[in-house]
């Protein structure tokens, strides 16, 4: 049992190690898309300090068009403030793939466009002058809610 998150061209480092030590924590498989906006070889990795990086079950692609290739027909979730539904109101099963953008961009419009019915959103403030919510906040939220309807597989 394994759900998926899937950072597209993420561009800061710490959200990146949030999100990589949740997947670790939660048996979650992380999906990185190229280009990222940081390194993450052994030796920047060890220089971090992040000692779980052995235990995350990671998967680097070399673009999001590569990614969907490699996973076409699987069910897939856009994270966007852009979608239709609540992340709430979608019934999560085993191996769904939850996309996230960039930090500074989101995903891209035209593939938001191309999927929107399964464009899933946080709810926010209307008043709120922020963009979204941060990138790691974002996907902890939504794994987490896909983790509860499936009653925390593995987890204690």
């Amino acid at each position: 049992m394994s759900l998926h998150i899937v950072f597209v061209e993420p561009e800061i480092p710490p959200n990146t190690g949030n999100i990589a030590r949740t997947c670790a924590a939660t048996d979650t498989v992380l999906h990185l898309v190229e280009p990222l906006g940081f390194s993450i070889d052994e030796k920047a990795v060890r220089r971090a300090g992040l000692d779980y990086w052995p235990y995350v079950k990671l998967k680097v692609h070399e673009s999001l068009d590569a990614f969907m290739e490699k996973y076409e027909g699987r069910t897939m979730y856009l994270a966007t403030t852009k979608g239709g539904r609540i992340y709430t109101e979608p019934e999560y099963k085993d191996e769904d793939m939850f996309l996230f953008g960039r930090e500074t961009a989101g995903l891209p419009r035209d593939f938001i466009e191309a999927h929107q019915e399964k464009a899933i959103r946080i709810p926010m403030s209307e008043d709120t002058r922020l963009r979204s919510f941060n990138l790691a906040n974002s996907a902890n939220i939504i794994l987490f809610e896909a983790l509860r309807q499936l009653d925390f597989p593995g987890l204690k």
